[in-house]
């Protein structure tokens, strides 16, 4: 009978008697199984955040785990709460896949009772090693479907056809200030990931893509990291996933912390798919124009009016400002541009620029048009 990693950490904790914990190789947390309420700080950050702590995996590591054959005895330490525990490791073809954690404070499990769980761990390397290495393959192809070269995408769109993935396909982006690590044992199966140009992009079914992304987006989150995600949806086949990608990393770009936009919400700013920023900026702006965006409340005043389709009663209520207040600013705003806001023309070349300033390279941003 075939074994799920889950059931793996099931059949050790009853097996031991113990709560067990299944982590890979780098800490990430894979299955858990309770046995009892025992429980330290340790065990509890990892199965909340997914993940142990750099500071836990220094403190085991120092012990010779990533290089054990064999059961390995973790001290109590309680300066920081921590119990004593038993580490399993697991592994397949003379390489370390993860760790099999028991919680013993007491060393209550026996050597001979630690030998009977190690072919529970040989099993969970093996499968570790063949999703580690089936993950790997797929994501090398999927990093290749977004090459800017038409003939590696063509290969790499054959070569995963033969996986079935299925079609329509989604295609998300995820944006960290620093590079994160994303957990893929707890992304289901139908994901795919990869690392590209910085961002984490994802290839799953388009039938109900937000659910994985949004599991994603809090994986990366826990490692206290604001996360922007985009996503573009369908790709009718393979073939449209480098596009698919170009207009969900826009939507990143666009989205504000902890959202997940979509390319369809984005009205003109699926422009900064099409054009440069330099470009772009280039089209929009004017002297008059940064003269306004050097004045905080006046820029926010346009923007807000524009957004209102110059409704003077609903921007007024928006700003929390009198009317009055509203008219002043506004002379001031045509005074400072150069620009008539009764002029459509006029007000259109405003929007867009207000628009599309804030999700501009700043460099752009300060070049002024001449």
């Amino acid at each position: 009978m075939a074994l799920d990693l889950q059931e793996i950490a099931e059949l050790a904790a009853d097996l031991l008697g113990a709560p067990a914990t299944l982590e890979d190789r780098d800490f990430h947390l894979v299955a858990y199984a309770a046995h009892g309420d025992t429980i330290d700080p340790v065990r509890m950050e990892s199965i909340l955040h997914r993940r142990a702590t750099e500071a836990v995996r220094t403190r085991f590591e120092r012990h010779g785990i990533a290089r054990a054959t064999g059961p390995v005895r973790i001290p109590a330490d309680t300066s920081v709460g921590q119990l004593g525990r038993l580490c399993l490791p697991a592994r397949w073809n003379n390489v370390t896949y993860g760790y099999l954690w028991l919680l013993d404070d007491q060393e209550r499990i026996t050597p001979a009772q630690a030998a009977q769980a190690m072919p529970l761990c040989e099993r969970a390397g093996l499968v570790m090693a063949r999703q580690a290495r089936e993950r790997d393959d797929l994501g090398y192809k999927v990093a290749d479907l977004l090459s800017a070269q038409p003939d590696v995408r063509a290969q790499a769109a054959n070569e995963l056809a033969e996986a079935d993935l299925g079609t329509p396909l989604a295609v998300a982006v995820l944006r960290t200030q620093t590079p994160e690590p994303l957990n893929p044992w707890l992304l289901p199966h139908s994901v795919l990931s990869t690392v590209w140009q910085g961002d984490h992009v994802l290839v799953l079914p388009a039938a109900s893509p937000r659910p994985a992304v949004d599991r994603a987006r809090r994986l990366l989150e826990e490692r206290n990291t604001p996360v922007q995600a985009g996503l573009h949806t369908p790709c009718p086949t393979l073939d449209h996933v480098h596009e698919g990608w170009l207009r969900a990393r826009v939507a990143a770009r666009t989205a504000a912390p902890g959202e997940i936009r979509d390319w369809t919400s984005l009205g003109v700013l699926r422009l900064l798919r099409y054009a440069g920023d330099a470009s772009l900026t280039q089209a929009t702006r004017t002297p008059g124009i940064d003269r306004l965006l050097e004045n905080q409340a006046l820029t926010e005043t346009a923007r807000t009016y524009l957004d209102h389709a110059g409704n003077i009663q609903r921007t007024a209520k928006s700003l929390n400002i009198h009317r009055q207040t509203l008219y002043h600013r506004l002379r001031r705003i045509e005074e400072l541009t150069d620009l008539a806001l009764t002029d459509g023309q006029s007000r259109l070349t405003l929007h867009l620029a207000l628009t599309l300033t804030p999700h501009l390279d700043q460099d752009a941003r300060q070049a002024t048009p001449t």
